[in-house]
């Protein structure tokens, strides 16, 4: 059947009282792309016959489109729609029984379709979420600690000496670091797949670029703690605050961003795992490329650049 209406409701807004209406497209093709690209949470579908149906005496049929990833969300607006449908249900049944002759059955049939998660499984939500907090714990201490160890030995003194650039220095400290973070990765995407059931949906060159991009800015923070940190203790702890704490609670892995204060809202704008697992979660659940996350990809770029940038000016300033 044709489209009356389609009402898109996005995430709630800081401050806001409810979800927003985004806009009725009329074209059903787009509808899944909505939900892809996080533009909607939740998108209503009214149908051309539905108020012939009423008319009628007939069980009008609505169609809900859930977006599955965050099965936490996708619930709580599942209850709410089920609550809506009930009573409008009864205020359509008492204006029926008010009328002539019509029956008394629920006049009103609400059809929800959860996507990318219809099982509404946690594990298909937290499992990427764990991929992101391990991958930035390991890249970061690895690195840090690595450097620092180091100083500790002395040898950090040979290399300033050698005939090595600065990011020659970087390119040796990093690399090695970055493959056995691939190689933990590919571990634990196997782990998901065996033990949770989590299937990579998306491109897997796709999935490789994003992890990239994540390691390179994490590294790169290791680095920057390493040029900070003297000792192993003290790097150690530097990076298991600053990576593990923002990594669990600033990036959207348990608590939603948009319910947090607005201060700590603007702080997790500097997070990396709050693109990570946008990104992430689009590609092993929705099967999504990595275009279609471009500003994500924006900010884990952003990221490491600024990491790298500094983690240079830091050590060029000790050779000097």
């Amino acid at each position: 059947s044709g489209l009356l209406a389609v009402l898109i409701l996005h995430r709630m807004m800081p401050g806001s009282e409810g979800a927003a209406p985004q806009g009725t497209p009329r074209d059903l093709r787009a509808l899944n792309s909505l939900l892809e690209r996080r533009v909607a949470r939740a998108v209503l579908v009214v149908p051309e016959s539905y108020g012939r149906d009423l008319a009628g005496g007939r069980a009008a049929q609505v169609q809900l489109l859930l977006d599955g990833a965050d099965a936490t969300t996708a619930q709580t607006v599942l209850g709410y729609a089920r609550a809506l449908v009930s009573e409008q249900n009864a205020a359509l049944v008492a204006s029926t029984l008010a009328g002539a002759g019509q029956g008394a059955s629920p006049p009103l049939a609400l059809e929800p379709r959860i996507l990318f998660n219809p099982e509404l499984e946690s594990t298909q939500f937290l499992v990427p979420g764990l991929i992101g907090f391990l991958l930035m714990l390991t890249a970061v201490l690895s690195t840090a600690l690595s450097v620092v160890r180091e100083k500790e030995r002395g040898t950090m003194e040979q290399l300033r000496i050698a005939p090595l650039r600065t990011w020659e220095l970087i390119l040796g400290k990093t690399v090695p670091y970055l493959g056995i973070s691939l190689v933990a990765t590919l571990i634990i995407l196997l782990a998901a797949r065996v033990l949770f059931g989590v299937e990579i949906r998306g491109p897997h060159l796709d999935l490789l670029l994003a992890v990239l991009l994540y390691l390179f800015g994490a590294l790169a923070f290791g680095l920057l703690i390493s040029t900070i940190a003297d000792t192993q203790i003290l790097a150690f702890q530097a990076g298991l605050i600053a990576s593990m704490l923002p990594a669990i609670l600033l990036s959207g892995f348990i608590f939603q961003i948009r319910v947090m204060p607005w201060p700590l809202q603007l702080f997790t704008y500097v997070v990396p795992a709050r693109y990570f697992l946008v990104i992430l979660r689009g590609i092993i659940l929705k099967g999504e490329g990595i275009a279609t996350y471009w500003p994500q990809v924006g900010g884990l770029v952003l990221f490491g650049l600024a990491m790298v940038t500094l983690a240079s000016l830091r050590l060029a300033r000790r050779e000097a």
